[in-house]
């Protein structure tokens, strides 16, 4: 087995260091994992990475799969400020009627017409996620957990959207207290299309120019692209259980990006400060809806946010607390807890660990707050 290092860097005491590596120890000998990779940081200044399992190291990159989520909602709400799109706009507005006409029929009528961006990033628009189950075979999310390669384009996303799936139910009345929820990545690949036609920029200039550049992510980027540091390593790579995975047809259709641990808590600090926006009040829209999610239950959801209760069991000495970021389908996870002032990033890179980040953060806090 190999064992945890832990970044130079860390500054913390050492119990904590001990603690922290001997969690990032027992969680890379687990049976069906490979290798893991965290960090913590805190509003004191107190920081702490680490990573243990075969080639891996706390700056090493990673693929971060639904976090992009949050990189993605980032340049939508910048584009609202811009005024290059409103997020109250029926998204056949931006979008050409070859993909919008009869993408969301509801009862034998035509619903498109009601939704708006806001209903895409804040998953109440009804739509199915592509990933799910299919008329015209298994899920792609079954075929992903099994390590199959997937390869697609926006319009195959769109026409499995139309022709074999169906709603869950019509766009939500947005000005009701709650809303019914259903995360949808069809949705937010509408976005990325959306982002696109408005700005006249592809997804990986914006993410670049918009949120990399300016925040100095130089080991952060799109998979059509490389990394603005020449010197960062290959990513780790993807497992089913223990047996590495070989998912480029994933990583491109996608868009989901590369990053590493430290951009990842930086992007992170930069969001909930509103850093990336005219107006640092516009990053209080993330968590304006917390509505729970239908097909994770656990989680309430916002604008390109989930929103993860820690019970005061889980934290007896802190109390309870509420974790406020996004995780991913491949085992990643990037949150922050405003009651702590923490920010949580990681992976084990395993396509069947979508729970395993939350009990992961939850340990960390234990730690962290002892």
């Amino acid at each position: 087995m190999s064992h945890a290092t832990a970044a130079p860097a860390a500054s913390v005491p050492e119990e904590l260091d001990l603690g922290l590596t001997a969690l990032v120890d027992r969680l890379a000998a687990r049976r069906r994992l490979h290798h893991v990779s965290l960090a913590l940081a805190d509003d004191r200044g107190r920081s702490w990475s680490g990573a243990a399992g075969p080639g891996a190291s706390p700056d090493a990159p990673f693929f971060i799969a639904s976090i992009t989520k949050r990189f993605i909602v980032a340049l939508v709400l910048q584009a609202h400020e811009r005024g290059e799109l409103d997020l109250d706009t029926a998204i056949p507005a931006y979008l050409p009627a070859e993909v919008t006409t009869r993408l969301h029929v509801w009862k034998g009528v035509d619903r498109t017409p009601e939704i708006t961006v806001r209903h895409l990033a804040s998953h109440t628009s009804g739509l199915p996620d592509f990933y799910e189950r299919r008329s015209g075979g298994p899920s792609l999310y079954r075929q992903l957990r099994a390590g199959h390669d997937l390869d697609w384009g926006f319009e195959d996303a769109i026409a499995i959207a139309r022709d074999e799936q169906r709603p869950h139910f019509p766009p939500q009345d947005l000005s009701a207290p709650r809303q019914r929820a259903s995360y949808s990545d069809t949705g937010f690949l509408l976005l990325i299309r959306i982002l696109e036609l408005v700005t006249g920029r592809s997804f990986a200039q914006l993410v670049a120019d918009r949120i990399a550049a300016p925040l100095g992510l130089g080991r952060t980027w799109h998979p059509g692209g490389a990394p603005a540091d020449p010197a960062t390593p290959a990513p780790l790579p993807l497992h089913v259980r223990r047996r590495p995975v070989q998912l480029d047809g994933v990583y491109a259709a996608s868009h989901d990006l590369f990053s590493t641990t430290a951009d990842l808590i930086a992007f992170e600090r930069a969001l909930v400060r509103g850093e990336l926006f005219e107006d640092p009040a516009t990053s209080a829209l993330l968590t304006e809806r917390r509505n729970r999610l239908r097909n994770a239950p656990s989680l309430h959801y916002g604008l390109g946010t989930m929103i993860f209760g820690v019970s005061r069991l889980n934290l007896p000495r802190s109390g309870p607390a509420t974790l406020v970021g996004h995780s991913g389908s491949t085992g990643t996870w990037l949150f922050s807890c405003p009651k702590l002032g923490v920010m949580l990033a990681g992976t084990v890179d395993q396509t069947q660990a979508r729970v395993l980040p939350f009990q992961i953060m939850v340990r960390c806090l234990q730690r962290w707050t002892r």
